[in-house]
């Protein structure tokens, strides 16, 4: 108790405070042969380890807050609503499928011995046991009055298991919101919420498992800190082969070549969003350093946050300064997009003392997602959010990056990238073709000019205007080629 006495007067800052202070409520309350037997070291330490799991993953699922407002702004008002359906529905989704059998596959068992013909398949997916929950020892210490059940969760690990489980499902959710805004304004809600369903039961897990959940590629020395190529380009991968599947929105790319601008609706909603989800961002990266138990935790967590917030920083100045040379003016949309790319490229390796690099890592990432947008509009690609420049280039280029700053071996992580690349872009792409044959994967032609949230949901996001769709939007439209589509 002494030490959190000194703690506290030498570190008077509110965060302090109050994190030092539950600490001391905590061990107050523990019965004195308790917390003799345990240590209280440990027992300091547990609650620390579990409480940041708990608050960082509390603040990373705030960040769907943050993919809804950016979207929501991002398409015009008659899908807004339909956006608001689709993320509540896909973080819903993701929470119950990663529940029932994703973690198990991602994490439980993941290394053992599964030899078939000569191959291990323990080192690429854990076990197919249904639902996750609390370890015995924790239930023992839940139901018995014993002191002895406290000392056996201590010995089995250092935080709770379900603050890890909650930590690591948000992380899902966000994979699955990347596909939402990609395919904005006309994929079917049913079939979008049938393939997120997959995407964070199977497709995501069987990537985790290869990586965090200590398989094949983790044990070449594959390097992603919290996730850009496993969230990230995972949710860029899996956007890519929906987009290719269900083709642009109508009228978007004339058949001259020229491309209609398709501006957001509400810019403002869109820089809410942005800064939500860099807000959320320290919880993603500063909660993947996954302790919080000791000095040394303390000071790694302070330089991934404060890699994080350079590499967003660096990724505005340098998209304000692209746009103007490669857009050809100063684009907001475009900027924004470049807050995003320095935190997806920084995911990859933010634990690294020289602060300079993650200025120049988010700097790229910020060039890339400028450029990528250029490219997918010449590609005829209709990405409505720029969601594959901004997770699934910089993901990529973040994920080599590590290799620089972050202790790396840059041939494993190209083999890492192209490994996850194949796997879940091959994967989702048979998806999204299964999908479209049996259920149809994009909305009527009527549906998409009158917009999903009267179309598809028989509402709108506001009533106060008269919806009226614009004839002229579509008339140039070769309606063979809108029909292949």
């Amino acid at each position: 108790m002494n030490a959190l006495h000194r703690l506290l007067a030498n570190h008077r800052t509110p965060a302090m405070l109050a994190a030092t202070g539950i600490a001391t409520v905590v061990l107050m309350l523990l019965r004195p042969g308790v917390a003799h037997a345990m240590g209280v070291e440990e027992e300091a330490a547990f609650v620390f380890n579990t409480f940041s799991f708990l608050v960082w993953g509390a603040l990373v699922m705030w960040m769907c807050a943050g993919f809804t407002m950016l979207e929501a702004g991002s398409v015009r008002t008659k899908n807004a609503s339909m956006i608001c359906m689709k993320n509540i529905g896909l973080y819903s989704i993701a929470g119950l499928a990663y529940f029932v059998i994703g973690y198990n596959l991602m994490y439980v068992d993941v290394g053992r011995d599964l030899t078939v013909l000569g191959l291990n398949f323990g080192e690429l997916i854990g076990t197919f046991t249904l639902t996750y929950g609390s370890s015995a020892a924790e239930a023992a210490l839940l139901e018995a009055d014993a002191g002895a059940s406290a000392a056996g969760v201590l010995a089995e690990s250092t935080y709770s298991t379900m603050s890890d489980w909650f930590f690591q499902m948000v992380f899902v959710a966000t994979t699955a919101s990347i596909v939402s805004g990609a395919l904005a304004e006309r994929v079917k809600m049913w079939s979008f919420f049938l393939f997120v369903m997959f995407l964070t039961a199977f497709i995501y897990p069987l990537v985790g498992a290869w990586t965090w959940g200590e398989g094949w590629l983790h044990d070449l020395g594959f390097v992603d800190f919290a996730g850009s190529t496993i969230v990230h380009s995972t949710g860029g991968w899996a956007a890519l082969a929906g987009l290719l599947v269900v083709g642009p929105r109508l009228g978007k790319f004339a058949r001259d070549g020229s491309v209609r601008p398709t501006p957001p609706s509400n810019i403002l909603v869109v820089t809410l969003g942005v800064f939500i989800l860099w807000f959320g961002w320290f919880g993603f990266n500063g909660g993947s350093q996954l302790s919080l138990g000791s000095a040394v935790d303390a000071v790694w967590m302070s330089i991934v946050l404060v890699n994080t917030n350079l590499a967003a920083a660096s990724g505005v100045v340098v998209a304000l300064i692209a746009t103007r040379h490669i857009l050809g003016r100063t684009d907001l949309f475009a900027v924004l997009n470049g807050a995003i790319a320095g935190l997806v490229s920084i995911t990859a390796a933010p634990n690294f003392v020289d602060h300079y690099w993650a200025i120049i890592i988010g700097a790229v990432g910020g060039l890339i997602v400028v450029g990528g947008l250029q490219l997918l509009e010449r590609l005829r690609i209709d990405d409505v959010v720029g969601a594959v420049p901004a997770h699934l280039f910089a993901g990529i280029w973040g994920t080599l990056a590590a290799s620089i700053a972050g202790g790396a071996q840059f041939h494993i992580q190209l083999l890492g990238v192209a490994a996850i690349g194949v796997t879940v872009f091959g994967i989702s792409y048979g998806a999204w073709k299964v999908l479209d044959i049996l259920l149809g994967a994009r909305v009527s032609h009527q549906v998409e000019r009158l917009g999903q949230d009267a179309g598809e949901l028989h509402m709108e996001s506001y009533p106060e205007f008269v919806l009226m769709p614009d004839p002229d939007y579509y008339d140039d439209i070769d309606e063979e080629e809108a029909a292949k589509t």
